[in-house]
Formats: C-alpha cells, structure tokens, sequence
C-alpha cells in the first residue's frame, strides 16, 4: 500500500507539474508539512496553491522576466482554466503588444475583445508549455479566432477549451491538415481531443473580423510571426513575411491563431 500511494503522489506531483508548472511543488510541500493532518492536508494544498496562484506570483514573476496578462474589457481569457493553471504569463513587450493590439481592434469593434488561449507559465525560459512546442519564454499567445452568430459579432466560442473545433478547408483550398496526416504526422489532428466540450452550435467563423485581428498583429512592430493553416490565410487572402505556416509537426491552426514577438 505504501508503494501504491507513492506512485499516485509521483503521479499527481507529474500532473500538476505539467499542468500549473508551480503545483507539483506545492504539491509535495504541503504534504511534508501537513502529513500529519489527514485527508484535510489536501485542502491545505489548495489553500497554498491558491495563495500562490493569486497573490505571490504576480510579485515574483516579474524577477524572471515575466508578468500576468493585464485583462481588461478588451482582453479576457477564453476560460477561467487559464488563469487558475498559471498559463497567463508573458514578457512585458508582449502584454503591451497584446494591449495595443486590443486596443486598435476594440476602435472598430467595441463589444469585441481580444480572447487568449494559453500563453506561457511564469517561471524559467525552456519549461515547455504542455501540448505546445514554444511556448516557453513568454513571447508567445494563442488567440481566438472572432465569431458570430445571427449576423453579429459575439466573445463566443465553439469549444469549453477554445482548441479543437476546426474551421475546415473548402473544396478549392488547400487541405494541408491532411497532407500532414497522411505523411504520419498523427498528432497534427490532436487538438480535436481537447474541447472538454463543445458548445454555441450556431457560430460561424467571421472571415472579416478575424483577418481585421490578424492584420492588426502582423502591423503592430513587436510582431515576429503569426501562425495559422495554408487554406485560411488563402481564404483571407492576407500577403505578409510574418505570416507563417508552422509545420507539420507542431498541431494544426484552424482553430486558433498563433502569435509571437521578437
């Protein structure tokens, strides 16, 4: 039985790692000074984690270079899970960008805000961002592609996670999501398995108001890239050096936009 609960613990302190990148310690902490409280030490690790979460790491990331996403009624997290993991951390160049950015849009859409996705973690270059290949060194944001619903814009989404409900090729666009799985990238369809749900049916991708967003990015001058699939930048019929196609081995961008300074 001891070997067992050590497992789980090893398990646990793995998940939370991947997940909050600061859980897994807290995790193990709480355990060390608490193990004699019971099943109650796991609420100690809550209230430490939320402790943490909340009102120590906005004063300690800074140290490493980075800062919390100043959301705004221009920019809000797709999901309150963003948030609460930690995954809402960037440079300072990048939350500046990303309030300029939501700033310009905000003139020609003032009920539309500027919807991120995961960011980066607040602490040390190089801690890889689980599913993602670079977000790491706080320089880069995924964004929510603009929807509407009836005819009008609207801050929904198709997805609980905001991943994984593609806007598909059309028939005379080119299908780079297949052409990637059939050369045996498997994980570049992966994202399906990440909604955690899907919702608001009626939505439809706003061709006009999501290459207004992208075009505002790829103009702003802290701007490095900007990633998203072949057969929507076709569709937008957007022409830019920093508009980029990422690859088949990272996963695809018909679900979200993927954006990155220097």
């Amino acid at each position: 039985m001891k070997i067992l609960k050590v497992i789980v613990h090893i398990i646990i302190f793995f998940l939370l790692t991947v997940i909050t990148q600061i859980g897994g310690l807290l995790y193990i902490i709480s355990l060390l000074i608490f193990r004699k409280k019971g099943k109650v030490k796991y609420l100690y690790f809550i209230g430490t984690y939320m402790l943490f979460t909340f009102i120590l790491l906005p004063y300690i990331a800074p140290t490493f270079g980075r800062e919390r996403i100043k959301n705004s009624n221009k920019i809000e997290p797709h999901s309150y899970f963003y948030v609460l993991t930690n995954r809402n951390y960037v440079t300072p160049k990048m939350n500046q960008a990303i309030t300029n950015i939501a700033s310009n849009l905000n003139k020609e859409s003032p009920n539309i805000r500027l919807v991120y996705l995961d960011a980066n973690f607040p602490f040390l270059d190089g801690f890889p961002l689980f599913p993602h290949l670079s977000h790491n060194d706080g320089k880069k944001i995924d964004i929510s592609f603009v929807y509407s619903i009836d005819g009008k814009l609207t801050n929904k989404k198709p997805s609980l996670s905001g991943y994984g409900v593609y806007e598909l090729p059309k028939p005379n666009e080119r299908d780079q999501p297949k052409k990637c799985k059939e050369n045996g990238y498997w994980q570049y369809d992966f994202p399906k398995h990440l909604t955690f749900g899907t919702w608001n049916k009626d939505l439809k991708f706003s061709d006009s108001a999501t290459k207004k967003m992208i075009v505002t990015m790829l103009r702003h001058p802290s701007t490095h890239k900007v990633f998203i699939e072949p057969h929507l930048k076709q569709r937008l019929g957007i022409e830019n050096s920093k508009l980029r196609y990422h690859g088949c081995q990272a996963v695809r961008h018909d679900d979200h936009i993927h954006l990155q300074i220097r």
